[in-house]
């Protein structure tokens, strides 16, 4: 039987939180540089607890005025040491509730940096496990995220997007063109559907590429984030893919 966790980019000040836990199976909990703060991470990581949800790091750039979506130049040496910083700025509130951290995930433009550049991820992916090699790195299908942490051993966990489009190499498409997001819901079901059930994603191009779908992405910061992340739950549901932590 097939099966998909569901992850969602949580305590970056937004309020659904509480209720997005109800239809998730992983949280990435941001850890002060592109959002969050003390606060928010204390509260994230007991709502997760509560809830029975895995938790997971969810480093960024330091770029809170773009909310680390905006490219910065950085070297190996940096994204090594603000990776490492940042877990273990949420491990400590993760320990004092008497939980365990269970992945990794950065956040952004550090995530598709790394997802690109060789260098960049295995600085990333080498802080993970220098921190606890036991952690899952949740990194892009197919990119170079993924072949770093399996170089070094690794657990990896291949991360799928409803509501992101494909370009042909199977990178997402960049937020500054207008159809790097989906937002119809028959679209975004299809490609979570396609993705989950057949291994294949349609690029912008209409391009059938192969894809790892281990753990599916929803998004916490759109306005319909929480009917999306119902919508989806329902449908994997309707499929009988059994929805349940990597």
């Amino acid at each position: 039987m097939q099966s998909i966790d569901l992850n969602c980019d949580l305590g970056e000040g937004f309020e659904n939180d509480s209720l997005l836990m109800n239809y998730i199976t992983s949280a990435n909990i941001a850890c002060g540089f592109h959002a969050g703060s003390a606060k928010t991470m204390q509260q994230t990581v007991a709502m997760a607890v509560k809830k029975g949800v895995a938790i997971g790091a969810h480093p960024g750039l330091p770029d809170l005025q773009n909310f680390g979506r905006k490219q910065m130049q950085i070297s190996p040496a940096d994204a090594y040491q603000m990776t490492l910083y940042q877990i273990g700025a949420l491990y400590g509130f993760v320990k004092a509730a008497g939980a365990r951290l269970h992945h990794v995930k950065l956040h952004g433009a550090l995530y598709n940096m790394a997802a690109k550049s060789s260098g960049l991820a295995m600085a990333t992916a080498e802080a993970v496990r220098d921190f606890d090699p036991s952690l899952i790195l949740y990194g892009l299908a197919g990119s170079e995220m993924i072949k770093a942490a399996e170089s070094i051993r690794l657990k990896t966990a291949s991360e799928v997007f409803a509501d992101r489009s494909y370009q042909d190499d199977g990178t997402l498409t960049p937020r500054s063109q207008t159809n790097a997001l989906i937002t119809l819901e028959n679209e975004m079901t299809a490609q979570v559907l396609l993705m989950i059930k057949h291994g294949q994603v349609k690029s912008v191009n209409q391009n059938i590429i192969p894809i790892k779908a281990e753990t599916l992405c929803l998004h916490g910061d759109g306005e319909h984030a929480v009917a999306f992340a119902r919508m989806i739950h329902e449908e994997l549901q309707k499929e009988d893919i059994v929805i349940k932590v990597v």
